[in-house]
């Protein structure tokens, strides 16, 4: 006799996130919209905002403007460029073309500016609408490992590891 596959176990130990965490009601509906979006249609598109806004908070990591100009070309400047999580302001940046930007939030110096520069600035609720299959999108998401944190991790004063040392105040004096 063989063993038979174990069909109640099979899905037990799936790992990413299914539900939202959060309390925030808007992102409860986002969730609900773009649920309804990834079953309703066969884009792929839905499924990934899906999942990237079932992710915690750490792994919707903001993007500035800098970086959406340094990502799109000129095929891609057309399109409207959808991040899930925050569109930050750089001030080191000093022209920026009139883009059409999706994204979960805005700074209030972001959306100024964007604005200022002739593009738009939609919620993900506008664009599902606008865009259901999420034609003509590009998808774009920030730099995870940017934070400070991440610069302590390995093994400092190892050869070849640059992780950066905890130094207290105290021993800089």
């Amino acid at each position: 006799r063989t063993m038979g596959i174990d069909l109640v176990g099979i899905r037990k130990y799936r790992s990413g996130r299914r539900n939202i965490e959060s309390r925030n009601p808007y992102l409860h509906l986002l969730v609900k919209l773009y649920r309804l979006l990834s079953r309703r249609t066969d884009s792929r598109f839905n499924r990934v905002i899906l999942k990237r806004l079932c992710t915690s908070r750490l792994n919707r990591p903001h993007l500035s403007l800098s970086r959406i100009v340094k990502n799109t070309t000129d095929a891609t400047a057309k399109k409207t460029i959808v991040v899930v999580g925050t569109v930050t302001d750089d001030t080191r940046l000093s022209s920026l073309a009139g883009f059409r930007i999706a994204a979960l939030k805005f700074t209030e110096k972001a959306r100024a500016r964007v604005l200022k520069s002739g593009g738009q600035c939609l919620t993900l609720d506008e664009l599902a609408v606008a865009s259901p299959r999420g034609a003509n999108c590009v998808l774009l998401r920030g730099r995870k490992n940017a934070r400070e944190t991440c610069r302590h991790w390995g093994a400092p004063g190892v050869p070849g590891d640059h992780a950066k040392p905890f130094v207290s105040k105290s021993n800089l004096r």
